[in-house]
């Protein structure tokens, strides 16, 4: 059991590509996964020139940023071309909350540490999710690989993070990114067992670093499985609008779909734009940090994240000391 505590106080996630009707993850009875997450670790990572990237969000372009759920489905249907009976069986898809329905994700007060994340890949711009976390270099932004890396395929470039977003305002700036990182597993073939990657950050325009100014959340590896967490998030599509931080508490359990995914599941309905938002073990945003917002099925209210293990733990700590 490996922890890093506080020293201070966004789907596949969501693809809306279509799928085959999958039954919804049950209680914990689903079987082990064959992968625990502790394979040779490996990290990817690219240097950016943050250049014009504040400035380049204007408004305008985040509020017609596409949520970055569907790529995700798009990293898993590249990584498996050699299987197409793999994808069709795999392939995740947007959690939809019905209309006028009460939803599960609750309103939440802006947190400090927790915000919306903007980047462009392929041409397109995108909004995801994302949550300062402790570390070496105070500076470090965790969300999800699919939000940084295509997997596998480009970069994100134009990356900023905007820490308690709320109805357009960003109290705390715009941060850029000087460095993205993820598994290689994530970036080399899109595998969702390693869905997470982190983003350095750039000091602001008074030379402070990111944690100095908003805080950071400790970090937690290979826990046991089936904890109580608390997902955040800023889901766009309907019947939600992104502008505004969400909510959802439960208690994990397997994905028994795809259970070669290795992740675990909460009660959650949050959609697009939720990729990337932190899950704290226990209630609230004081946790440590243990698994990002991933993907979810259609027809199902859960949301799945990865399993925080070795891997991504080398991935952090790659990250967090650059």
């Amino acid at each position: 059991m490996t922890r890093t505590r506080s020293l201070a106080s966004g789907l596949l996630t969501l693809s809306a590509a279509a799928m085959l009707t999958l039954t919804a993850a049950g209680g914990a009875s689903a079987a082990p996964a064959p992968s625990d997450g502790n394979e040779a670790p490996s990290v990817a990572s690219v240097t950016l020139d943050a250049g014009a990237a504040a400035d380049y969000w204007t408004p305008e372009r985040m509020q017609g940023a596409v949520p970055g759920d569907t790529l995700a489905g798009k990293a898993l249907e590249r990584g498996n071309r050699s299987n197409p009976a793999l994808v069709e069986k795999s392939k995740p898809s947007s959690t939809k909350a019905t209309k006028g329905k009460p939803t599960l994700a609750q309103s939440a007060n802006p947190v400090s540490h927790i915000g919306k994340v903007f980047f462009t890949l392929g041409g397109t711009n995108y909004v995801c999710s994302g949550n300062a976390v402790t570390s070496t270099n105070r500076s470090t932004v965790a969300t999800a690989g699919h939000c940084v890396n295509e997997g596998p395929g480009a970069y994100a470039t134009n990356f900023v993070f905007v820490p308690a977003y709320d109805n357009g305002a960003a109290p705390y700036g715009k941060w850029t990114a000087k460095a993205l990182y993820a598994p290689t597993q994530w970036a080399s073939n899109g595998d969702m067992t390693y869905d997470t990657g982190f983003a350095v950050m750039n000091p602001d325009a008074k030379g402070r670093k990111l944690t100095d100014v908003v805080g950071g959340s400790g970090t937690a590896f290979n826990q046991a499985r089936g904890l109580t967490y608390t997902s955040y998030g800023y889901p766009a599509a309907a019947p939600f609008n992104g502008e505004t931080l969400k909510s959802c508490t439960g208690t994990a359990s397997n994905d028994s779909n795809n259970p070669q995914f290795n992740t675990q599941g909460i009660p959650c309905d949050m959609t697009g734009g939720s990729s990337g938002g932190p899950w704290f073990i226990g209630n609230g945003p004081d946790g440590l940090q243990n698994s990002i917002n991933s993907y979810g099925y259609n027809g199902s209210a859960v949301m799945y994240g990865p399993y925080w293990g070795s891997v991504i733990e080398t991935t952090y700590t790659n990250a967090a000391k650059s």
